[in-house]
């Protein structure tokens, strides 16, 4: 029997991940539809670090690139309690004690891919792009919008020429949520809860063509106006 949906896990290093963004470009598109049931970017104690959240967001490009074929997605697992001893598996997206509860970066990289996530995904390509850095685009028709996700898990800035020519028309300035830090390691705590968070601003000059520079360690969203 041809089973409808396969059921996907994958735990591993942020690296792994890098290296992993490509797997279902190529898949048979004849075969079952793919449900990843348990995934996660496996570094930092208890819950995430950035690196984490990083490796996180590059394969969620991957999720969103081929979401013709996705058709779920699920993180495993979600909360800890961060008192000694009380930690059952590392890591954690949220954590927890019997007053407080913080999320990690892993956390708000989900939270953004899942708050500025169009309803279809159109053509893109991606050229001379360094390692470690990854994309991808969805667009929302009936919003008149087009989310642009970046993850950039290099030590140095990624300077970009971004070209929206196939949109219908571009505004001239967008939303920009940047979710960043000084290193890797940097991670939230009981007592630092919101050391790494995302940051919303607004951004000028955005045309049919326009540059754009995507920080060191930082994964961020522009959402654009096409109307």
């Amino acid at each position: 029997m041809k089973p409808d949906v396969v059921d996907d896990h994958y735990y591993k290093r942020a690296d792994e991940f890098f290296s992993f963004v490509k797997h279902y470009d190529d898949a048979d598109r004849n075969g079952p539809k793919i449900f990843v049931g348990e995934w996660a970017t496996r570094e930092g104690s208890p819950t995430t670090n950035l690196g984490a959240a990083l490796g996180d967001a590059a394969w969620m490009t991957a999720l969103e690139r081929n979401s013709d074929l996705i058709v779920m997605a699920s993180y495993a697992p979600l909360f800890v309690n961060v008192n000694p001893g009380a930690m059952q598996w590392e890591s954690d997206l949220l954590g927890y004690d019997a007053l407080h509860s913080y999320g990690s970066p892993s956390y708000y990289a989900q939270a953004v891919f899942a708050e500025y996530l169009g309803t279809e995904v159109p053509a893109s390509s991606l050229t001379a792009a360094p390692e470690r850095f990854f994309y991808s685009v969805t667009g929302d028709p009936k919003k008149g919008v087009v989310y642009l996700k970046l993850v950039n898990a290099n030590s140095i800035p990624q300077p970009l020429e971004i070209d929206l020519s196939g949109a219908e028309k571009s505004a001239g300035s967008a939303t920009l949520v940047t979710l960043r830090g000084a290193n890797p390691a940097e991670t939230n705590t009981i007592a630092a809860p919101t050391r790494v968070v995302p940051v919303q601003t607004r951004v000028e000059g955005i045309g049919p063509s326009f540059s754009h520079t995507v920080p060191a360690y930082a994964i961020e969203v522009l959402e654009i106006p096409v109307r």
